[in-house]
């Protein structure tokens, strides 16, 4: 398992609008391109650095997408992040279907300065399967 190189989350919120998330960093709006769509090299990682990371995306506000120790809802919750929070994309499995019943059964165990656990793929920006098995090893 690699170490994480995170720290702590930049801030902004995000919001999923047709295939681009768009992103609002103090009072500018930046849409994410489809190459951001995917996990990309983590923030401050140097070159040659072969961690992956995704931002957390369509969390409904007041709410938190909740890291469990498992791939399922009745898993120990670890932590818990809101959008725009970098996590470290470590590997994938399958588990609970994500909970907006979209069907969605792909996690992520994914990593920060301060914790590690699952959390449905559903609300990381990664692009999708296609995009993140290529690049991602199974857990």
């Amino acid at each position: 398992m690699l170490t994480s190189r995170l720290l702590r989350s930049r801030t902004g919120s995000a919001a999923v609008a047709g295939a681009a998330t768009v992103l609002l960093a103090g009072a500018g709006l930046l849409a994410a391109t489809p190459a951001q769509a995917a996990p990309r090299p983590c923030p401050g990682a140097g070159q040659g650095d072969p961690a992956r990371c995704a931002q957390v995306t369509g969390i409904d506000p007041g709410s938190a997408l909740v890291m469990r120790t498992a791939p399922n809802y009745g898993a120990t919750p670890v932590a818990r992040w809101g959008n725009g929070q970098w996590l470290e994309v470590n590997c994938w499995t399958t588990g609970d279907p994500d909970a907006d019943g979209n069907g969605y059964r792909y996690w992520m165990k994914v990593s920060t300065g301060s914790s590690s656990g699952y959390v449905n793929d559903w609300y990381l920006d990664t692009g999708g399967p296609s995009t993140w098995k290529p690049l991602i090893h199974q857990c």
